[in-house]
């Protein structure tokens, strides 16, 4: 019988791969047979190497290419490299992107001491670094006819966060580009090539570790907000997200496009 969800000797790759969500993510793709091409900043070059040595001594297959999302001409020459290597694309995770503490309005400011600088970097870096990424490997995907790209939204995409500002903005960006994305793609160059979005709810992770644990690792008072709103009641594990990216890159999401898939542990659904 047909395993639906076989991503095995799929080349998946992701950019941001090398932060906590990224590193779990590799890992698992690699488990399920997948060759994975691990994309992120040169600072991040021995973490990279560190996470394919650990995926080949598990016996997957894997490697690391230095990027920036920013730049098409980087882009270009990794795509090139990863042709070279595998000669062909069947899943991209544009997962490449994060906040910025200026691009905030901490509870002492208002609105008129927001950085719109640091708003517009932010949105460079989570749009932007989505849409360079996508022009430059889906053309493996047109050439094959097929191919599935997903998105890394974001909770705060779907209902505006406190303090969130720029990162809110940003990600909602990231989902409506999904969407049309999805029909651009499918139109010109036919269903076999699908675009969808991953909206992940609260985890923690090295970049909002701060925002929600103090010093001595007690939760503060924004995390016991979010609980508060979570039926969980519990932050979400990395390897909670797997699943869903797995099922949005195999055969069993063959007609799914243009979605965006909530994993939050109910935070959307909440209200009181």
């Amino acid at each position: 019988m047909k395993n639906l969800f076989d991503v095995k000797d799929k080349v998946v790759v992701m950019t941001g791969a090398c932060g906590v969500l990224g590193s779990s993510i590799v890992k698992h793709f690699a488990e399920q047979g997948s060759k994975v091409v691990l994309l992120d900043l040169e600072r991040a070059a021995e973490k990279g190497n560190a996470l394919v040595a650990e995926i080949e001594a598990a016996g997957g297959e894997a490697c690391f290419f230095p990027t920036n999302v920013l730049e098409k001409e980087a882009l270009e020459q990794n795509y090139t490299d990863i042709m070279a290597r595998y000669g062909r694309i069947d899943v991209l995770l544009n997962a490449a992107g994060g906040n910025m503490a200026r691009a905030t309005v901490p509870p002492d400011k208002t609105i008129f001491d927001l950085d719109v600088d640091a708003v517009k970097m932010c949105t460079e870096l989570n749009l932007f670094g989505t849409i360079l990424p996508t022009m430059v490997f889906a053309k493996a995907m047109v050439e094959q006819k097929c191919g599935s790209i997903i998105n890394f939204a974001s909770e705060s995409a779907l209902r505006p966060l406190t303090r969130v500002a720029g990162y809110g903005v940003a990600k909602a960006a990231v989902a409506n580009w999904t969407k049309y994305l999805c029909a651009e793609l499918a139109i010109k160059f036919g269903s076999g090539l699908r675009v969808n979005a991953i909206a992940p709810g609260f985890l923690l992770t090295e970049q909002n570790r701060t925002l929600l644990t103090n010093e001595d690792g007690s939760l503060t008072p924004r995390s016991h907000t979010i609980l508060a709103h979570t039926p969980f009641g519990r932050f979400l594990e990395p390897e909670e997200l797997v699943g869903t990216l797995q099922y949005l890159a195999s055969e069993a999401s063959k007609a799914v496009t243009g979605t965006v898939v909530v994993v939050d542990g109910g935070f959307d659904a909440f209200s009181i």
